[in-house]
């Protein structure tokens, strides 16, 4: 056989073809993508290496990539039918490596068809939701900021607000920040402090509305004077807005539960010569 390239315009529609209806799916369970030195593949299977790929790639499809998976696929073909005829199949590292593939691939899909069949009712989801309204209660701050790359430049400036009773920090900032706020009046708008390094938010969870650092702040990107003007409990997100979330949640904590029974109620024989058994601790 002669190695071809297949067009990406060809490849495309194989890939992208519709597979919603029963029929449509059971003639895609038969379609060849190629046969190979008389060996017959299957489209399904490109297409389930094809999902590999995009996985890794977060889902970013195009021409170039479907070639390049394709190209890769023939490659995997070509080099397995090579393994076979050296009779790697028998040995026992390979036999060890498809018996873990099929393993794992068995599991991924048992737990996917565990999440399919759970629907969290609407009194979960909403207790759910409570839950993370309970959770997500945090502190936003508007903040303004001088950064300089000396810790007697930031004391200097300190000074000067120490002077003028803390007015003029935006006319500052404007003069003297390296930060790129600097045009702004070191104007960091609203922010949740998850979003600054520690040494940044620590210094300004621990401010009044008002007021500003009394001494330099030293992050990795050089030292602060920090104006906090403003403070406002964070909004939580609407109920519809995390619905797709909390529906996720329930499915990955459903099929937790699941996995964790499956364990609970198999019959393990371990062998102690090989896997160290300790006791759950048992409580007094």
């Amino acid at each position: 056989m002669k190695h071809r390239f297949i067009t990406a315009s060809l490849l495309a529609a194989v890939i992208t073809a519709p597979a919603c209806a029963q029929e449509a799916q059971e003639t895609n369970n038969e379609t060849l993508i190629a046969t190979v030195n008389g060996q017959t593949y299957q489209l399904d299977l490109f297409r389930a290496y094809y999902g590999e790929i995009l996985a890794q790639r977060n889902g970013q499809d195009s021409p170039q990539l479907q070639e390049q998976a394709f190209n890769e696929f023939m490659n995997m073909v070509v080099a397995s039918q090579e393994g076979e005829k050296r009779d790697l199949t028998n040995n026992a590292e390979v036999q060890a490596a498809l018996a873990l593939q099929r393993m794992m691939v068995l599991s991924a899909a048992a737990l996917q068809s565990i999440g399919a069949e759970t629907n969290p009712s609407e009194a979960e989801l909403k207790q759910a939701y409570d839950e993370l309204v309970a959770q997500s209660q945090r502190t936003e701050y508007k903040a303004r900021h001088i950064l300089l790359d000396d810790k007697d430049k930031a004391q200097a400036l300190i000074e000067q607000l120490d002077a003028a009773n803390g007015k003029g920090f935006a006319t500052l900032a404007e003069e003297n920040s390296l930060g790129p706020t600097a045009e702004k009046g070191g104007d960091l708008g609203w922010f949740d402090s998850r979003r600054m390094v520690k040494p940044f938010a620590d210094a300004v969870a621990e401010m009044e509305p008002g007021s500003y650092s009394k001494q330099p702040v030293q992050t990795q990107f050089g030292w602060h004077v920090i104006l906090l003007e403003e403070t406002r409990a964070a909004e939580p997100p609407s109920f519809e807005q995390a619905k797709p979330q909390l529906e996720a949640l329930l499915r990955q904590r459903k099929v937790a539960e699941a996995l964790t029974e499956l364990r609970n109620n198999a019959d393990v024989q371990l062998n102690e010569e090989v896997v160290t058994v300790k006791e759950a601790p048992t409580e007094e």
